[in-house]
């Protein structure tokens, strides 16, 4: 008989015990090295093993909840970078890509914009995507719509300098005033604002939103670190540098 009960090493058991199932899937039981009174020990011993060590099962639990999460935000993040159509500040080529979740409507957002121009305007080399994410009210979506219609005229960065600074209350005027001043052709705008493409882009952003658990706005993400709300141009600057430090 196989003495198991001489196994003392607590490595040398939990490894044991994580190789088991693999180990009772390849040998037949004609084949089986242990007979019946061994499996009965080892059974025995599990039990108590767990019996005396219960924070094991906890331990277990809660590492592989941790794996699980971390999955879910690897696979969150690769889903966020399909951001073919969305608007960019910054430089398009830039190394470095910072993502915000963002509503025309939103305070907050147009407050943490002064901080995200001073980083842009210091740093040539970040990709700024604006998620067009609009949430606040049906204006919300009409001016996201025309953001994404001005991305694709070459002409967002102006169009959202306008808006993120405007103070008053958001309307069609006041959209198609903005994009006019960018440098839109309107009549083009206007078409793409109703088309598919633009509301296949806004609904991918609200999926994205969804994934990384981001319910309103401003959010965002630098590198893998997810910011569900307004930042201070200080906290910016050092999750960039954060960022680039993890990147290598």
């Amino acid at each position: 008989m196989i003495m198991l009960s001489k196994i003392l090493n607590i490595h040398e058991f939990s490894r044991i015990l994580a190789v088991l199932g693999t180990l009772m899937l390849v040998i037949s039981p004609a084949k089986a090295d242990l007979d019946s009174a061994d499996k009965a020990e080892l059974d025995a011993m599990i039990r108590a093993y767990i019996q005396d060590n219960p924070e094991i099962i906890r331990d277990a639990l809660r590492d592989l909840a941790a794996r699980e999460e971390a999955e879910q935000t690897r696979a969150a993040l690769a889903f966020l970078a399909l951001s073919d159509g969305d608007p960019v500040l910054g430089n398009p080529d830039g190394k470095l890509t910072i993502y915000e979740f963002s509503d025309y409507n939103c305070g907050y957002c147009k407050r943490v914009f002064g901080a995200v121009q001073k980083v842009l305007a210091d740093d040539d080399d970040i990709r700024f995507v604006v998620k067009e994410f609009p949430i606040l009210a049906q204006s919300s979506v009409l001016a996201a719509s025309a953001a994404i219609a001005a991305q694709a005229q070459g002409v967002f960065p102006d169009y959202h300098v306008t808006m993120m600074t405007n103070p008053g209350a958001i309307s069609m005027e006041t959209v198609l005033q903005a994009a006019k001043d960018a440098g839109a052709d309107l009549d083009r705008l206007q078409r793409d604002m109703r088309s598919p493409e633009v509301n296949a882009i806004i609904n991918r952003t609200r999926q994205a939103a969804d994934q990384l658990r981001i319910s309103g706005t401003p959010g965002f993400v630098i590198g893998s670190t997810i910011v569900p709300g307004a930042i201070s141009e200080d906290e910016l600057r050092r999750l960039i540098a954060e960022a680039r430090a993890q990147n290598g």
